[in-house]
């Protein structure tokens, strides 16, 4: 009967690991110590292979220097292959909080990759005499280039899916915006009646907003393409060749398809988070602004009856459990939290950069779990919005004229012809009496019903524009 377990050795003494297992002692020991959220590494796909990009690469590196020899290198080769095709996720089994700056994420890496390499040379798994996870699969290399590179090229992967996400989007903002542009209604500031406008430059707006974040983003993505792969410890290249740092860098851009450029100075980007709080605050900015968004979508939608109303959110689910026929905005509302997860990430991303000391950050851990989740969820809650709610917002068209029809904001177009006293007086008198502002207009003869509807025009209200009817030489 095959036994169980197999014995590992690290330099706290023998452990039991099971048999069957491909992580081996020090991802054991990084399981009991840290059972912080119960959640693991292997929950974040594009973390694992982006570590195995770059094992990858390292063992490509170092055999093209004569550091590692060929049939080590090909087993490690074909097992980060397979890992970047998604097998063996499941024994990436680290919490992902966890102290040592990323050390156990990285062995735990190193133990998988030389326990499938081992397999596939037709050893047993823990046979680390014939390849090691230490000496062979993290030749050249230490956590604290490996780990922070690694982060680096999961964040790429997950924010080109973020502005996909985005772009689609921004399209059905883009979409509802040609088909509401002749929809005129009442703008509003402060809650407030303002100006006239069209719903389509009202969600024309929106489609800017994300455009606009699009290009924010994109640029965060850039500075984060520099890595210190091949600083090792500090930064100083100990235990590297001379020539591993650019060799090993442009092999993983090879590999990831992300252009990756080496640090100018190892040592500096070896202990610097500033990248990831850059990213974070753009990534704040996006959940900031989607979530005024929603604000605006709920306010818009708010009734069916006592509320606003100009607009109607698709009915996706049962809004209560005791009023019958009750809708609610859940869509907007889940981006909502979404958001404010978000923000507070950032808090806790700019805090953990703030708590590096001298050569090392140790809680890049904490800093790439919430960047993570930050870019996943705002990408599932952009597609959300995009599929549950955009796509089927409809307009009451007639709803929005009544209420464009009853403000008394219409004496602001009036002001150049009347003049603020005289309009102001016609405001005051249509809140009072509950009078259209036009009905008030022709009833004290201070314009003719010709010039008055000229004014009143949509392509008056909604944009700049000179007219020829008469203008005040002064209020009366």
């Amino acid at each position: 009967m095959t036994q169980p377990f197999r014995i590992e050795h690290d330099l706290i003494g023998d452990r039991q690991v099971p048999a069957d297992a491909y992580y081996g002692v020090h991802s054991l020991r990084a399981l009991e110590n840290f059972p912080i959220t119960g959640t693991a590494i292997s929950i974040y796909p594009d973390l694992v292979e982006a570590l195995a990009c770059a094992k990858q690469a390292a063992a490509i590196a170092n055999r093209e220097l004569g550091l590692l020899d060929g049939e080590r290198a090909d087993a490690i080769v074909r097992a980060c292959e397979e890992i970047r095709g998604g097998a063996l996720l499941d024994e990436f089994v680290v919490d992902v909080i966890q102290g040592g700056a990323g050390t156990s994420t990285n062995m735990n890496a190193n133990e998988v990759i030389a326990n499938r390499a081992l397999e596939l040379l037709g050893a047993r798994k823990g046979d680390y005499a014939r390849l090691h996870p230490l000496d062979h699969v993290n030749l050249s290399q230490s956590t604290n280039d490996v780990y922070p590179t690694a982060v680096k090229v999961a964040l790429q992967f997950g924010i080109r899916r973020l502005l996909g996400e985005m772009g689609f989007l921004r399209k059905e903002f883009e979409l509802k915006a040609a088909e509401f542009s002749d929809v005129l209604k009442i703008g509003r500031t402060q809650l407030q009646d303002a100006v006239p406008m069209t719903l389509g430059q009202e969600f024309s707006t929106y489609a800017v907003m994300l455009q606009e974040d699009e290009s924010r983003l994109g640029e965060a993505a850039s500075l984060i393409r520099e890595v210190n792969l091949g600083a090792t410890a500090i930064g100083t290249g100990i235990n590297a060749h001379p020539e591993y740092s650019a060799r090993v860098t442009r092999t993983l851009s090879e590999i990831a398809g992300v252009e990756l450029i080496v640090s100018p100075n190892l040592i500096e980007a070896t202990q610097d988070a500033g990248s990831f709080v850059q990213l974070s605050g753009v990534l704040k900015r996006v959940a900031v602004k989607l979530s005024k968004v929603c604000n605006d979508l709920r306010l818009l939608s708010s009734g069916p009856r006592a509320g606003i109303g100009e607009i109607n959110l698709p009915a996706v689910q049962a809004g209560s459990s005791i009023m019958p026929g009750k809708v609610n905005p859940v869509i907007p509302e889940v981006v909502n939290q979404v958001a404010f997860e978000v923000i507070g990430n950032d808090i806790t991303v700019t805090m953990a950069a703030e708590g590096g000391q001298l050569q090392l950050n140790a809680f890049e851990p904490i800093i790439a779990h919430s960047l993570f989740k930050s870019i996943s969820h705002l990408a599932a809650a952009c597609r959300t919005l995009s599929e549950r709610c955009v796509r089927g917002i409809t307009a009451n068209r007639e709803r929005a004229r009544r209420l464009l029809d009853d403000s008394t904001a219409l004496v602001t177009a009036l002001n150049p012809y009347i003049g603020y006293a005289r309009s102001s007086e016609i405001a005051k008198e249509a809140l009072a009496t509950g009078k259209r502002v036009y009905d008030l207009v022709l009833e004290k003869k201070l314009m003719t019903r010709e010039d008055l509807d000229a004014i009143l025009q949509p392509e008056v209200l909604t944009r700049p524009h000179f007219s020829t009817v008469h203008r005040p030489k002064g209020d009366a």
